[in-house]
Parts: C-alpha cells; sequence; structure tokens
C-alpha cells in the first residue's frame, strides 16, 4: 500500500487543543482509518494512504468551521461530519456475497471476510452476543478472525479500546525472569494475536493505537482486579486458563464491553488438564442468554491444506492412546 505522509498546521492552534485535552475525541477519527495521526501544538501529522489522509483533512477543515461557529464541537458533531465524509467506505462494510461469506474489516494489506459457513456463523454469534466462546483445533481462523471483529468495532466506535490476553503458562503466569518491558515480556506467547494485527494495521498505525492504549497487550494474570469497560477483549488460547482465571476474566467484563474467547481443548498445556477452564465453561454457561458457543473442526481449517491432515493424523493417534 502507498504510504504517504502530510503535515497540516493550523492558525487557529485552539482545535487542535481540543483533541489534546480530550483523547476520546480524537479516537473518534482515529479509529476510524488505517491512517496514523498525531497531533503537536498546532501541527497535525498524518501517515496513511493519499484518499485516507484528503478524507481526514476534509474532517478537519470541517471542524474548524463548526469551532469558528460554536466556539466548540462534540463528540456527535465529529461523528455527522465523518459519517458524510465518509459515506463510500460505509457502504461497502460487511456486504454478504452469495457464498455467504461476510466482510469483516478493511485491512492494511487485504480484505478480511469470512471462509466458510462456520466462520459466518461466528461473525454473526459475535454481532448478537456480548460474549462468544470459539473452541476449535489450530488454523481454522479462531483467533484471526476475533482480531479482525475487533478492530471493525473499534473502527465503528461500537467500543473505544482492545485488550488482548494469553495466559503465559510456560512461565508459570510470572514473567519478570525475562528480559525487557511488559510487552517483550509477553511476545512470545501473544504472537499469532500481534502477527494478526500487523497484518491488518500498518506499522505506525499499529505502534500509534499501542502507545495511545487504546490496543492493550495483557498477561491474564494481570487482569485482577479490573472493571474493563466499553473494550471489545479476546481471550486466545483459554484451554491453558484454569477454572480460577476463566472466572476472574469472563467478571471483567462491564457496560459497553464484548469478549471472545478462544481455545483449542485438545491442546491443553496445564499439569492439570482437568484444571482446564475452557472445558468448564463450556460445560457451564451454555443456557445463560448472551453467551455463545461455535465449534469448529478439521474440516474448518482455512490454513495450507497439509495443517488439516497433520491435525487429522495427531487426533486419530490421540483417540487409540486414549483406548488404551
Amino acid at each position: 500500500m502507498d504510504i504517504h505522509e502530510k503535515k497540516i498546521t493550523f492558525d487557529d492552534s485552539e482545535v487542535l487543543s481540543l483533541f489534546s485535552y480530550n483523547d476520546s475525541l480524537l479516537s473518534l477519527i482515529e479509529n476510524k482509518f488505517n491512517t496514523a495521526i498525531t497531533v503537536r501544538g498546532n501541527t497535525l501529522l498524518l501517515r496513511g494512504n493519499p484518499s485516507e489522509i484528503r478524507t481526514i483533512e476534509s474532517i478537519f477543515n470541517e471542524l474548524k468551521y463548526v469551532y469558528k461557529k460554536q466556539g466548540t464541537f462534540s463528540a456527535q458533531d465529529i461523528t455527522t461530519i465523518i459519517d458524510l465524509l465518509d459515506t463510500e467506505r460505509k457502504s461497502i462494510e460487511h456486504p454478504i456475497n452469495g457464498n455467504g461469506e461476510v466482510i469483516v474489516y478493511h485491512g492494511y494489506r487485504d480484505v478480511i471476510k469470512t471462509r466458510g459457513k462456520v466462520q459466518s456463523e461466528y461473525y454473526k454469534k459475535v454481532q448478537e452476543n456480548d460474549l462468544v466462546f470459539a473452541i476449535g483445533p489450530a488454523g481454522t481462523g479462531k483467533t484471526f478472525l476475533a482480531v479482525a471483529m475487533a478492530l471493525a468495532s473499534l473502527k465503528n466506535n461500537e467500543v473505544g479500546k482492545i485488550i488482548l490476553s494469553r495466559p503465559a503458562v510456560e512461565a508459570g503466569e510470572s514473567l519478570g525472569f525475562l528480559p525487557g518491558d511488559l510487552n517483550e515480556k509477553l511476545d512470545p506467547y501473544i504472537k499469532p494475536l500481534t502477527d494478526a494485527l500487523f497484518y491488518m494495521l500498518s506499522p505506525d498505525k499499529m505502534k500509534s493505537m499501542l502507545e495511545k492504549n487504546i490496543i492493550e497487550i495483557t498477561p491474564l494474570a494481570y487482569m485482577r482486579g479490573r472493571t474493563l469497560n466499553n473494550s471489545f477483549i479476546i481471550l486466545d488460547e483459554a484451554q491453558n486458563a484454569t477454572s480460577m482465571q476463566m472466572k476472574m476474566f469472563l467478571t471483567r467484563m462491564s457496560s459497553n464491553s464484548k469478549a471472545i474467547v478462544t481455545g483449542d481443548v485438545t491442546q491443553i498445556d496445564l499439569p492439570d488438564k482437568n484444571n482446564s477452564g475452557l472445558i468448564e465453561a463450556n460445560r457451564l454457561l451454555k443456557k445463560i442468554k448472551g453467551i455463545e458457543f461455535i465449534y469448529f473442526s478439521d474440516k474448518d481449517i482455512v490454513r495450507h491444506r497439509l495443517v488439516a491432515e497433520i491435525v487429522k493424523a495427531y487426533n486419530s493417534e490421540d483417540k487409540k492412546t486414549t483406548k488404551k
């Protein structure tokens, strides 16, 4: 994708100062586009594709007009201007084709859409419920699609933040001995999530969202005691969360939040496999309204064709071992 950089200087710095004082106002614009937006004094720095930069420049020009007329502007003013100037993008959001596939998110490198009946059902359940469990083998797109749906929700200003979490089982949930800051310590465990983000966001956009804490990556153990409002939360590799950790995670949700829990019950790394919180949640929560489960099988694997064959082979061997 062609990346351009543009600096826009405003004579009246009071317009940009409103964004500096209230990050949520800038987020309404930034979340809508793949372009990275930085406010420095009375200068706006835009880094992204030329078409988006032109649209964002128009949005700020309209806000300048509103400011001169009213002396201020609100979140509703920003939303209205975005809707008026970004109608083309809005009109092609989430179409369904003849195969039942849905375009979920227009990413940096590609258009992300559902592939197959189960993924389309997964997407539908997430739209209609606040908590969805996606259970199945590697390669079925559980995590990748979850990240795309989170970014789409952020872009549509349905939430203000994305929180990505994973149990760090191999490090015993104690990451202190690893070098670097928290993100660097967690990196080996959170890699599938960040790989998906890097595929869907430009490096500048990814960096900007992490720095502004619009996207937060945190170990599962660090979620205790938090209340997560206005957030899209993803718990990946949930089969490695203990029963107590799963209960702790699920009770973090608060107003205007949505969560996806993904996992593969055939790949539990806990010392006691019977202590998997995902297995317990699958047993206890099925009858609660607003909570849905979606199950993938090796037939739904969308990676390289060999992945499906590998999963089948190991599953077959596991069944033989169980019978013995």
